[in-house]
């Protein structure tokens, strides 16, 4: 049986990044498997984290906006 915590969610943050909820696999372009640390996880919207896939909060200095 899956739990609701089991069902991965997206969230858009405004001028932010994408929030991962769920049991879900991350790949690289490659295809090869992308570690999580955590169940949820914040994904880079801006393209200027140094850890990318993973926003690391350069979105703000940036002053990276989104559409509304």
């Amino acid at each position: 049986m899956t739990s609701a915590r089991d069902v991965p969610t997206i969230t858009a943050y405004p001028d932010g990044p994408l929030i991962l909820r769920g049991d879900v696999e991350l790949l690289s372009s490659d295809g090869e498997p992308i570690e999580r640390h955590r169940r949820s996880v914040a994904l880079c919207r801006c393209g200027l984290s140094a850890i990318k896939p993973f926003c690391d909060g350069t979105h703000k200095a940036a002053g990276f906006r989104t559409e509304e």
